[in-house]
């Protein structure tokens, strides 16, 4: 066998083998003897199958046998020759070229790509110093009205009072589609503050004016896009019943508020819900600066001061990802022309190069800055988050986990949080205070 190796960057190489008809009779001789030795053929002993059968059993399958075989070999002194580890490759061998000749040499090209080599240099000083987002005791005093607002107890207006938006009722419901109550539509003494959007289009409206104890038939048509096929753009009768309606008392600004919002904090105080509240908004500022800026700021910064290959596979999967999202909004006769001309998709392809490499730069520098860094993000995190926004929008986590885990998002989702944290740490480093 003959190996010819060219190393085209520190990312990118071909091998090129010729094969000979002689090694591959070779290998379809040694491949028969060893099934010889278990197959099971009626008329012969487990064992002494003669090679010549098996050899007319298998015959097309023992060749493809021993031209894989021939290939691993080609692909392993190759890659022993460049001085490459199979631990540095990624993904799969492209064979590039298998050409067959008519004396049964094979001549054969296998393209490989290696993981890059980044040097990260010193990454931290891509981006200048910035100081921290501070928050003023106003807007500290006026989040502390909203959640005194917010948690002002709720008290039970009089009996001669009209439900008014922003108030909260206390009803009886039961639905009603075509005359028949349907799953899900009824309920006893359940809150509903109107104005809130909570119920569908329509029903909050109408209750509107209603007075405690009274009675009465609302109709309400049903999204389209409803979660529901029974129901979605069904038209629906509902017979509700006002048992109270509640609106909320003076909103008091002191250390009861404190405890009631820090339940974990017996001595909690004012004060201490003051500066609690404004460690609170100072993070969730800066989270909204990072999020909204200094992170894209970041990596693009990354990208431009980082060099490295690319291998060009990797490229060609970002490109593909582009032009699949993008052919989404084309139309039918664009899509076809594509199709049927290999210079028009050629050029379709190569507008959207530049970002896809920029997008394959980008994770390769975030997976070294995650070992630089020592940040990791396991299994269980990523579980722990999707079930934490789950919850928070009302959906079952364990539904939503199973969802994204068939649908092949988890690894996405696990990249995105790695980065996150990354970013997040360089950023961290580069705060000094106002």
């Amino acid at each position: 066998m003959e190996i010819s190796v060219n190393k085209i960057d520190s990312a990118n190489a071909e091998i090129a083998a010729l094969i000979t008809a002689d090694e591959i009779d070779a290998k379809i001789e040694k491949i028969a003897k060893q099934l010889a030795k278990t197959a099971n053929v009626q008329g012969f002993r487990k064992g002494k199958v003669p090679v010549a059968i098996i050899k007319k059993m298998y015959g097309e399958k023992l060749v493809q046998d021993a031209e894989s075989e021939a290939l691993r070999e080609a692909m392993n002194d190759g890659l022993k020759e460049l001085g490459v580890d199979n631990a540095q490759l990624i993904g799969e061998p492209a064979i590039t070229k298998f050409d067959k000749k008519e004396n049964g040499d094979i001549e054969t090209t296998i393209k490989i790509a290696i993981r890059p080599e980044i040097e990260l240099g010193d990454y931290k000083n891509v981006i200048e110093e910035f100081e921290k987002p501070t928050v003023s005791e106003e807007e500290v005093e006026e989040k502390l009205k909203e959640l005194a607002e917010e948690n002002a107890e709720l008290k039970e207006l009089p009996k001669n009072r009209v439900a008014k938006e922003g108030h909260v009722v206390n009803i009886d419901f039961e639905g009603f589609l075509d005359g028949e109550p349907f799953e899900g539509g009824k309920a006893e003494a359940f809150d509903l503050k109107l104005g809130s959007g909570q119920f569908i289009p329509g029903f909050e409206e109408q209750l509107v004016g209603m007075k405690k104890d009274e009675e009465k038939t609302i109709n309400v048509t049903f999204p389209e896009d409803y979660g529901s096929e029974k129901l979605a753009g069904k038209e629906t009768e509902f017979k509700v019943k006002v048992n109270a309606i509640k609106d909320k008392g003076e909103a008091k600004i002191d250390d009861e508020l404190a405890k009631k919002l820090l339940p974990g904090q017996e001595d909690a105080t004012l004060e201490t819900l003051k500066e609690q509240l404004k460690t609170q908004m100072e993070n969730e500022k800066l989270v909204k600066l990072y999020n909204e800026g200094k992170k894209a700021e970041l990596l693009e910064k990354l990208v431009e001061s980082i060099d490295f290959d690319l291998p060009e596979f990797v490229v060609e999967q970002e490109i593909d990802l582009a032009v699949n999202n993008a052919a989404r909004d084309l139309k039918e006769e664009e899509i076809k022309e594509l199709q049927e001309n290999p210079e028009k998709l050629k050029e379709f392809r190569e507008q959207f190069r530049e970002e896809a490499k920029k997008s394959v730069k980008a994770t390769f520098i975030i997976d070294a800055l995650a070992k630089a860094e020592g940040i990791d993000v396991g299994e269980q995190e990523v579980m722990q988050t999707i079930y934490l926004e789950a919850l928070q929008t009302g959906q079952d986590p364990q539904k939503v986990y199973e969802h994204y885990q068939q649908a092949g998002y988890l690894p996405a989702i696990q990249m995105a949080m790695v980065e996150d944290k990354v970013l997040s740490s360089i950023l961290d480093s580069k705060i000094k205070e106002a």
